[in-house]
């Protein structure tokens, strides 16, 4: 098997991997094994109104801009037809998806939503004001993920791209290589490198790209201020802000990937 086809066959798998739960500031999303949705929580914006969703095969949900702390959320839906389903908040049209098709994986941040096709294109819909739906032209995607204002693509080769507000340089991520996952925070992207190291940029007030001395990590997370985690063993390490104790995880174990 060659590289790409190597690296295609890995990234499969990642797809497939965390994508049966979803969580907005104030609304939590569940996928269930027959491919309905359930949703509970704040639903000032008709964001839990999932109940006749059906075929999903994956589910994100839109999180809230810190600085308004109001119940502006979207969720999203993967169909197993690669069609796509969004409810909730659409100021901005971040839930004008019905046309789109091919899909393999979806991403939602604040005021938009992102996804990849089946030929490695991206779609973007939704709060453009700073260029974090600029993706047309990105080409060779095998994952996505949305920040506040900046959005992060994975390249099948290993490589990242990002557009976006780049105020902490959270979209400094083109001299990264052989990355496997990448996640986005408020401001700042952690990506997983395939030797279990971790690489992160952007903002670091709380500490949170401090994660130059992890080793043996198999999925990393970030929060809004915190990054996430979790090692080979299925123990699990983080840094950042811990003012509600979203840090306290170093008594976790047995944590499935």
């Amino acid at each position: 098997m060659d590289y790409n086809s190597r690296k295609e066959a890995e990234f499969e798998t990642i797809r497939l991997r965390n994508v049966t739960i979803a969580a907005g500031r104030r609304h939590t999303v569940g996928l269930i094994s027959d491919g309905t949705v359930t949703a509970v929580g704040d639903n000032k914006h008709g964001q839990c109104n999932v109940s006749d969703w059906c075929g999903i095969v994956a589910v994100v949900a839109g999180n809230v801009h810190m600085a308004t702390n109001t119940g502006n959320a979207h969720t999203v839906g993967l169909i197993s037809d690669g069609s796509v389903t969004a409810v909730g908040w659409n100021k901005h049209g971040q839930c004008n998806v019905s046309d789109w098709s091919n899909i393999v994986t979806v991403a939602a941040g604040w005021c938009r939503t992102v996804g990849v096709t089946s030929d490695g294109l991206v779609v973007a819909v939704g709060r453009n004001n700073e260029g974090e739906c600029n993706v047309s032209s990105w080409r060779d995607i095998v994952a996505v993920t949305a920040g506040d204002w900046h959005t992060v693509g994975l390249k099948v080769d290993g490589t990242v791209i990002a557009v976006g507000n780049n105020k902490y340089r959270q979209c400094n991520v083109n001299e990264w290589s052989s990355i496997l996952s990448v996640s986005a925070g408020y401001l700042h992207t952690v990506g997983l490198r395939s030797d279990g190291t971790v690489v992160a940029v952007g903002r670091n007030n709380d500490g949170e790209c401090d994660v130059s001395g992890w080793r043996d990590i198999v999925a990393v997370a970030a929060g809004s201020y915190h990054t996430v985690g979790l090692k080979s063993d299925g123990t699990m390490v983080a840094v950042g802000n811990n003012d509600h104790g979203q840090c306290d995880v170093s008594g976790w174990s047995s944590i499935q990937l």
